[in-house]
């Protein structure tokens, strides 16, 4: 940690001259401890920061950075060229040449010194309905809110070992990185590529002697799916908690089986939240024959479910709209105000004074118990692969290639699968071709279809449930082919 300090505070000093109050550093790095250098200098700076992840699409990381408008751009060496094409008109440093600073205690002291709670600390981005993501911008003060009730919750201390498994763009690492740093414990950053061979990366947790897992459901999904943990061993792990979307029980029970003695905990709550609001700890003695529970709140925090007419929804079964209250909330959409407006709104139930929420868009339902379930989505918004995606996005992506005059995209929960409907005389290849190069790999439709005409509700618009029932009818089709085919040989 000392080290860490150290070359944090050298990069802070090369950049304190150059950053703007009010205006973002870019971070166009891997995912690693240069990047958190980076990070921590950009803070100690007086700044704030955002990951872009190499791995996105050119055309994605320059919609970024026309939403961001950042002046700096900080990258390491073997992806400088890359930057250099990218972003043309901002400032370049590398990471490397950033650490060869002298320490500036004055001035850095002066960044400190100038610094206040609800300043910025990262944009993290998510998908927008209009075809431009959404950058999520979290002060100090809600970080330190939450992740000072998560780690006392959780009785996380110096001795754990957390693996990171989430990229530095999804707050999911946010629990990882300031976890860590609030207890003086381990953090182990594992290999991307160990994530394509599930075998190699429980081995790898085990050599790391891992205590603490805070990981997306579909990481965790996909170690089960490929029999990962079959003849492994995580002799450490002693607390697994997932977020991101809903956990299949039959994937819960796996793991819960391969650890005995851990404790699993379902975590929930979107990024404008500061990572979660809601959390429940499994009972290893319970059926959950209705699903798992979204919880209770963690401290400091207040959630609520609310009718359309705005009043308090009690009544065991009732739908409502989860809507969260707490210092933790994100101070809104970097350069949005409309956005910003239309979610952070005013308690609807009073307006006796100033009370801010953010509206969630999650629908839920109290159980005759009184515990709250999830219930789907009031819009188009789905999680993929732990992300939230807008499907309007998508849509507008296809339908940006010449003879596409129509694109709609619908999520089969059951496969998660997302599957792309267009009209028009395009070659769904092309389409393909096209979506590659311009959505990240979690937006990518898994088929795109043709389609004559869409079908459409009584009040004219397209019937995505309608296009789903016709997906699904094409697989039945294909799968009866194909046991025919099978029976005839």
């Amino acid at each position: 940690y000392q080290e860490l300090r150290t070359t944090s505070r050298r990069i802070a000093s090369a950049l304190a001259p150059k950053v703007e109050r009010g205006t973002p550093v870019m971070v166009y790095m891997e995912k690693g401890v240069d990047a958190l250098t980076v990070f921590f200098g950009t803070l100690y700076a007086g700044s704030f920061y955002s990951l872009l992840n190499p791995e996105l699409p050119k055309s994605r990381l320059e919609q970024i950075q026309s939403v961001l408008q950042a002046h700096i751009v900080v990258t390491s060496a073997d992806l400088k060229d890359a930057a250099a094409d990218i972003f043309p008109t901002a400032e370049l440093l590398t990471v490397e040449e950033l650490r060869e600073a002298e320490e500036d205690s004055a001035a850095l002291a002066a960044a400190q010194d100038a610094a206040i709670d609800t300043d910025p600390v990262y944009i993290n981005f998510t998908s927008g309905s209009t075809g431009t993501p959404k950058g999520i911008v979290v002060c100090h003060r809600s970080i330190v809110d939450f992740i000072d009730c998560f780690t006392q919750l959780f009785h996380i201390t110096e001795r754990d070992i957390i693996a990171n498994q989430a990229p530095f763009d999804f707050d999911v690492s946010v629990k990882d990185i300031y976890g860590a740093l609030a207890c003086g414990c381990t953090l182990v950053v594992v290999p991307r590529t160990l994530f394509s061979q599930p075998a190699a990366l429980v081995s790898y947790l085990e050599e790391k002697q891992v205590t603490i897992m805070t990981w997306a459901v579909a990481a965790l999904c996909l170690i089960t799916s490929l029999h990962g943990l079959e003849g492994q061993t995580l002799s450490s792990v002693r607390r697994v908690m997932f977020s991101g979307e809903v956990m299949p029980v039959d994937h819960l029970r796996t793991w819960m089986d391969h650890l005995p003695e851990a404790v699993f905990v379902n975590l929930y709550g979107p990024t404008e939240v500061t990572c979660n609001c809601l959390y429940h700890i499994i009972d290893r003695d319970r059926a959950y024959d209705e699903g798992i529970p979204l919880g209770v709140a963690f401290p400091n925090r207040q959630v609520l479910l609310v009718g359309e007419d705005g009043s308090l929804v009690t009544e065991p079964g009732a739908t409502g709209e989860i809507l969260v209250r707490g210092v933790s909330l994100a101070l809104g959409y970097v350069g949005d105000e409309e956005r910003t407006a239309a979610v952070f709104t005013q308690n609807p139930l009073h307006r006796r004074f100033p009370d801010r929420v953010y509206r969630t868009g999650d629908l839920g339902a109290y159980s005759d118990a009184g515990e709250l379930f999830y219930r789907g989505r009031k819009d188009n918004q789905i999680k993929h692969q732990g992300h939230r995606v807008e499907l309007e996005e998508v849509d507008l992506a296809i339908e940006a290639v010449p003879g596409v005059t129509r694109c709609r995209c619908i999520y089969d929960k059951e496969k998660k699968r997302l599957i792309a409907f267009y009209e028009g005389t395009a070659e769904a290849a092309a389409l393909r071709a096209h979506a590659l190069e311009t959505l990240p790999p979690f937006m990518m439709p898994t088929k795109i279809l043709p389609i004559e005409a869409m079908p459409l509700t009584k009040n004219g618009k397209v019937d995505r449930a309608a296009l789903l029932a016709l997906s699904r009818e094409a697989a039945a089709r294909r799968r009866a082919r194909t046991k025919k085919r099978e029976k005839d040989l």
